[in-house]
């Protein structure tokens, strides 16, 4: 990858050392695989951009989201435009998460935003960072990149690049096919950068 490249796609020149260490790691060895890689985390990230999970919702959008936990308009307006408190209320004893304040802790955080304190300790023993106790760690272009390298191998998505299938990926990566148009347009950009 070059400089040049990353102009043509519009992602600034801090994350050329990270991608070319995570495309090394793991196997993203060939343009099929470097797109499809660079295409979802461009989508994921707002272009390698936003490494943290926007959780400033309204009563309304936490109601529309998570229907189950926020049933009604008087529950919903108690963690109304606070992060903080509704990580900790939806990610509460999920993904690993048991002790109060892991909701936060362990947010969405990376280009492929890691969640839940099982993500975190599996891919920071993978790495070998402490990301458990450095969980902003993965606001850094290195650690944002290579913990998105984990989950991509994680999830078995090199085979799925090499075939095309970029519905399958997206559902692995998003679980469901969330903007799979802008996906797809992203990866076909990236693939004629990269030829």
């Amino acid at each position: 990858m070059t400089y040049d490249q990353l102009d043509a796609l519009g992602i600034d020149h801090k994350w050329l050392a990270p991608l070319e260490e995570t495309f090394a790691k793991y196997d993203l060895s060939n343009s099929l695989r470097q797109a499809a890689f660079i295409g979802q985390c461009q989508h994921e990230s707002n272009n390698f951009k936003t490494l943290e999970e926007n959780l400033h919702y309204s009563a309304h959008g936490l109601m529309a989201t998570w229907p189950s936990r926020f049933p009604n308009a008087d529950v919903a307006n108690q963690f109304a435009n606070n992060p903080e408190k509704i990580a900790n209320k939806v990610y509460a004893g999920r993904m690993g998460n048991t002790e109060e304040g892991d909701g936060w802790a362990y947010h969405g955080r990376g280009l492929i935003q890691l969640t839940g304190r099982d993500n975190y300790s599996r891919c920071g023993q993978a790495l070998g960072y402490a990301l458990l106790t450095n969980p902003e760690l993965l606001l850094q272009p290195k650690y944002a990149a290579l913990s998105a390298g984990w989950f991509w191998n994680k999830g078995n998505l090199n085979p799925l690049a090499d075939a095309k299938d970029y519905e399958t990926m997206t559902k692995r990566i998003n679980g469901g096919t969330l903007g799979l148009d802008d996906r797809k347009a992203k990866i076909a950009k990236a693939l004629s950068v990269l030829g």
